[in-house]
């Protein structure tokens, strides 16, 4: 495996974490069903959302915001030929702040914790900008 495409594996595990949050959100509507805390028809109306999903849903939600940015970038990493040593550790570490604050999100959600975690990976998201920048500059 060459340094350039280790950039993929970063972004294989950020497009994991949308399957599973998919998934979460899909069993916490099964869930609040079968609980009778919701129906079937609730989920016609996308601002009826029971309280056990409503998290998974937002952060679901996230999961094609900020990370959409952090696609990009790899993408551009890769084709630019910037993908190097540097780049693939800035990925992997937004990926970890990224599952840090969906973990967060889900379960606790303190919004405190979950707000310092997106900070982290927005700055994260930054740097890998900055690490394009530099390479074609």
């Amino acid at each position: 495996m060459t340094t350039s495409t280790a950039i993929f594996w970063p972004v294989l595990a950020q497009v994991l974490l949308t399957y599973v949050i998919y998934v979460t959100v899909s069993s916490r509507r099964i869930g609040a069903v079968k609980a009778g805390s919701a129906k079937p028809s609730d989920f016609k109306v996308p601002s009826i959302e029971p309280e056990p999903s409503a998290t998974a849903v937002r952060n679901l939600s996230n999961q094609f915001e900020l990370p959409v940015l952090f696609f990009a970038a790899c993408l551009s990493l890769y084709v630019t030929g910037g993908a190097g040593v540097a780049a693939v550790i800035v990925a992997w570490a937004f990926v970890i702040a990224r599952v840090a604050h969906s973990y967060v999100h889900i379960t606790s959600n303190r919004i405190r914790i979950r707000r310092s975690l997106f900070i982290v990976s927005l700055a994260i998201n930054l740097l890998q900008w900055l690490l394009l920048a530099i390479h074609i500059a």
